[in-house]
């Protein structure tokens, strides 16, 4: 597989394709879902939750977390995660500049 060439693409289609990425797997949009109905929670309750196992739900935090969307705080033994608003906000403003394009009335195409 060859290396994306990352540098040859705006910040904003890089930031949209991370956030496409992480999107992109059902288990993290689940984990997000729940982060947003209880506000924050721990690791254990989202394997409860969801039904996967620790080891694969802290690897889908993990990916969440390094786009920015979700932050924890470690509390006692355990860490606690929520939605990081300020970078939801920005990929919300993103994607939807992005899916708000629309191809020109009357144009054909192809």
């Amino acid at each position: 597989m060859g290396l994306t060439k990352n540098e040859i693409f705006t910040d904003v289609q890089n930031e949209m394709a991370l956030f496409s990425k992480v999107l992109g797997h059902p288990a993290r949009v689940a984990i997000l879902q729940h982060l947003f109905k209880i506000n924050r929670c721990v690791c254990g309750d989202l394997v409860n939750e969801i039904g996967l196992a620790q080891p694969t739900i802290s690897q889908h935090l993990k990916e969440l977390k390094q786009v920015g969307l979700i932050k924890g705080s470690i509390e006692g033994t355990s860490v606690c995660y929520c939605i990081d608003s300020e970078k939801w906000s920005e990929m919300k403003l993103i994607v939807s500049e992005f899916l708000n394009q629309d191809l020109s009335k009357g144009k054909e195409c192809c």
